[in-house]
C-alpha cells in the first residue's frame, strides 16, 4: 500500500467509527429514554357527524364556527384522551406539522435536529414521572387515538405528547423564549361594569399564526372536579387561561427567576389542577402553595367576588403572593423576594414589562366608574405607548402588540368569556356563556344562534392590517 494511502485510511476508518458509534448511541438513546405509556381500556365509540361543523364522540363534540373551535370533553381521564385525538385529529396533525417545519427551518441540518432531540430524550427522560396517572392516561388514550401518527418517525407519539403538554415551561427555561409579552387586567367592585368580577388578559406568543387562527375553548367535564373553560391551542392538555364554575379565572405569564427544577410540576397541568379543584382565590392559593413549579411564572387570579390576587412561583422557594387592587393591570417581571434576581432584572431592563404596566395603569385611569367586557377588550389591544404616543404597528411596547395567540375576558360573576378571533386580537370577540355550555344536553348550534359578540378592531376591517402584514413579509424576503 502506497503511504499516503495509510493515513487517509486511517482517517476513513475512524471518520466511520465516529459515525457508526454516533448511530449506536442515538438508537441506544431512543430506546433507554422512551417513556411507556400506562394500559388504558379501548374505546367503543366513534366519532358522528352531525352537522356542518359539528361532530360527537360519547358525550363529548367538537363545534366550529364563528372563528373558534369549541370542544367540550367529558368523563374519566382515558375518555377525555380517546375524545381529543378523535375529535380534534385533523387540526392537531395540522398545528403539529406547522410546528416541525419551524423546527426545520430554524434548524436547518438533520444531524443538528437529532442532537437536539437526542439531548431533549437525556434531559426529560422522567418527564412523566411529574405527572399524575391520571394524567398520564388520559396522554395514553390521546396518542393510541392519533393513530395513524404521521409524527411517530419523529418521536414516539406518547413521548412527545408528554414533552408538548411541557411545551410551555420547557420554553419558558430558554433566557429568550417568546412568552415573556403577556398583559393581564383585573376589574371588580365599583369599578366593574354592574358590580361584577371581571380578568382580561391576551396571550402573547411569538410562533407567528401557529396558535392563532385555530383556537380551542375546551369545555372541561372531568371526573371528579370542578367543569371549567380553557381557552387554547388544539391538543393541549393543559391550562394556560380558563375559568370554572365557581367563578374561579386564573391565567399564567411567564417570568424569568431562579433555577429550571426537572423534578417540578409542569405549570399547564399545575393550573389544571386547581381551576378543577378551587371554589374561590383562597382556596386556589392554597393549592399552588402545595406544587412545586419546574419553571419560574405569575399565576393571576381572582374569584366571583373579587378577590383579585397574583403568585409568584419560583422553583425551590415559597411562593410570593399579594392582592390587586380594584383596578390593577400585571404584565411579566417579580416584586416580591425575588424581584432582585439578575434573570428578573433582565426582564425589567430589556424588555417592555414595566413599559407595558405603566401604560396600563394609564388606561385604567382613563377609564368610567364601571367598565366590561367591551372596554377590557379595547384595553387589550391598545397599540399605543405612554401618554398616548404612536407606537409602529408591532412595536413589543404596546399592550396589543399584534403577536397574541389569543385575548379572553373573564367575567367571573356571570360565568362568561368572550374570545378573540384571529388574527390575534383584531377578529371580532365571541361571548360564550359557561353555564349554559356545561347543560346536560347542550346544543352547541343553538348556544351559539345568540351569542353577543365585540366587533372586529377597525385595523383589520379598514384593511391597514392586511397592508402592514403584506410590506412587512416583502421587507423580510429581500435578500
Amino acid at each position: 500500500m502506497m503511504p499516503i494511502m495509510r493515513p487517509l485510511l486511517r482517517c476513513a476508518l475512524a471518520l466511520g467509527a465516529i459515525v457508526a458509534i454516533t448511530a449506536v448511541g442515538h438508537v441506544a438513546i431512543a430506546y433507554h429514554a422512551r417513556l411507556r405509556p400506562p394500559a388504558v381500556d379501548a374505546s367503543s365509540y366513534t366519532v358522528r357527524e352531525e352537522a356542518p361543523g359539528l361532530r360527537r364522540y360519547g358525550k363529548s363534540y367538537f363545534y366550529e364556527a364563528d372563528g373558534l373551535i369549541e370542544t367540550r370533553l367529558e368523563g374519566t381521564p382515558a375518555e377525555i384522551g380517546w375524545a381529543m385525538g378523535k375529535l380534534l385529529r385533523p387540526v392537531i396533525i395540522q398545528t403539529e406539522t406547522q410546528l416541525y417545519q419551524k423546527f426545520e427551518r430554524y434548524v436547518p441540518r438533520p444531524w443538528a435536529r437529532a442532537l437536539l432531540l437526542d439531548w431533549a430524550r437525556v434531559r426529560y427522560s422522567h418527564l412523566d414521572d411529574n405527572l399524575e396517572l391520571p394524567f398520564r392516561q388520559e396522554l395514553a388514550a390521546y396518542g393510541l387515538a392519533l393513530e395513524p401518527d404521521p409524527f411517530v418517525s419523529f418521536m414516539p407519539t406518547y413521548q412527545r405528547l408528554v414533552y408538548l403538554s411541557s411545551l410551555y415551561d420547557v420554553s419558558l427555561s430558554f433566557e429568550h423564549a417568546p412568552l415573556v409579552g403577556c398583559t393581564t387586567f383585573l376589574l371588580h367592585g365599583t369599578s366593574g361594569k354592574d358590580g361584577h368580577s371581571f380578568l382580561a388578559r391576551n396571550f402573547d406568543f411569538e410562533v407567528d399564526d401557529v396558535f392563532d387562527e385555530k383556537k380551542v375553548v375546551y369545555i372541561m367535564v372531568e371526573q371528579g372536579a370542578i367543569p371549567y373553560a380553557s381557552v387554547a391551542w388544539p391538543g393541549l392538555p393543559g391550562v394556560v387561561s380558563a375559568i370554572n364554575a365557581a367563578g374561579v379565572a386564573m391565567v399564567v405569564h411567564g417570568g424569568r427567576a431562579g433555577q429550571f427544577d426537572i423534578h417540578g410540576r409542569p405549570v399547564l397541568q399545575t393550573m389544571r389542577s386547581v381551576i378543577g379543584h378551587a371554589k374561590t382565590s383562597h382556596e386556589a392559593v392554597e393549592l399552588l402553595r402545595g406544587l412545586n413549579p419546574m419553571v419560574s411564572h405569575l399565576v393571576v387570579l381572582t374569584d366571583a367576588q373579587g378577590d383579585g390576587m397574583v403568585v409568584e412561583r419560583v422553583p425551590g422557594q415559597s411562593p410570593y403572593v399579594y392582592r390587586m387592587p380594584e383596578r390593577a393591570v400585571v404584565t411579566n417581571h417579580f416584586v416580591g423576594p425575588a424581584a432582585d434576581d439578575p434573570r428578573n432584572v433582565r426582564v425589567r431592563e430589556d424588555t417592555s414589562t414595566v413599559y407595558r404596566q405603566q401604560r396600563g395603569q394609564q388606561l385604567l385611569a382613563q377609564l368610567r366608574r364601571q367598565a366590561g367586557a367591551e372596554a377590557l377588550a379595547t384595553l387589550l389591544r391598545n397599540r399605543q405607548g405612554l401618554n398616548g404616543e404612536a407606537l409602529p404597528l408591532g412595536d413589543r411596547r404596546a399592550i396589543g402588540a399584534l403577536i397574541a395567540a389569543h385575548g379572553v375576558v373573564f367575567d367571573c360573576t356571570a360565568r362568561k368569556l368572550w374570545v378573540s378571533t384571529a388574527p390575534h386580537l383584531l377578529g371580532k370577540f365571541v361571548e360564550l356563556d359557561l353555564t349554559e355550555l356545561l347543560a346536560p344536553h347542550v346544543d352547541p348550534i343553538a348556544a351559539g344562534q345568540h351569542r353577543r359578540v365585540l366587533p372586529a378592531d377597525d385595523l383589520l376591517v379598514s384593511g391597514r392590517y392586511a397592508a402592514w402584514k403584506a410590506s412587512t413579509a416583502a421587507s423580510t424576503s429581500r435578500p
